[in-house]
């Protein structure tokens, strides 16, 4: 297995946007398509790789919005924990909110289930705070969490939305993320990349 990954901001909102694989079996997913379909498929077509799932770490319209171009071109299934079904919903209210361009999208073809496991090494982790549905996923070969808007570098998602709860985020990132291997690098929803030593000990929301 040879694992290869792409982060990079898309859409109006600047979500970051990882396109990850292996160049071995060829096989890839889409995490979080915010926006700017092109770039996202440009992308995918210089790692080499076939889309087999549109992930999304929960349903806030800045990771959503590029996902139905996206599964247009692939054919991949969309992918989604059933918490968030209400939230994605609400998508074009959402943009009308922020005076976002609402491009439909279609429903989920899958919901994400805790601890299912990804093709390239990896698993589905259920952390709840941010949103009811917010999931992680862990790619332990890699060291790699993928942790969408639970954990920022010295910060943590808002839990003032619908669906949001600061004591389920709290759960979430003490007794699930920060029993990961404390090496592992953390790409975030927004900004820079962490890791999730660096989070446990110096975190100004959640410490471990």
């Amino acid at each position: 297995m040879n694992i290869v990954r792409k982060t990079f901001p898309v859409g109006p909102l600047q979500c970051n946007c990882t396109i990850l694989g292996d160049t071995e079996s060829k096989i890839g997913y889409i995490f979080d398509p915010g926006g700017d379909a092109d770039q996202i498929m440009a992308a995918v077509e210089s790692m080499g790789l076939k889309i087999v799932g549109i992930i999304h770490t929960h349903a806030h319209l800045d990771h959503i919005l590029a996902a139905g171009e996206i599964k247009r071109q692939t054919g991949a299934p969309v992918w989604l924990h059933r918490s968030d079904k209400i939230l994605w919903d609400t998508l074009g209210f959402q943009c009308k909110m922020f005076n976002i361009p609402y491009t439909p999208v279609p429903d989920p073809d899958h919901w994400i289930e805790d601890e299912e496991d990804l093709e390239c090494g990896g698993y589905c982790i259920h952390t709840p705070g941010h949103t009811a549905g917010s999931t992680s996923f862990y790619f332990e070969n890699t060291r790699l969490l993928i942790a969408g808007d639970t954990l920022f570098q010295g910060s943590v998602g808002r839990t003032d939305f619908a669906g949001g709860s600061a004591a389920q985020l709290k759960k979430s990132i003490q007794q699930r993320i920060y029993k990961l291997d404390e090496t592992a690098t953390v790409i975030t929803g927004h900004g820079p990349e962490t890791t999730i030593g660096q989070e446990m000990r110096f975190n100004a929301y959640v410490r471990a």
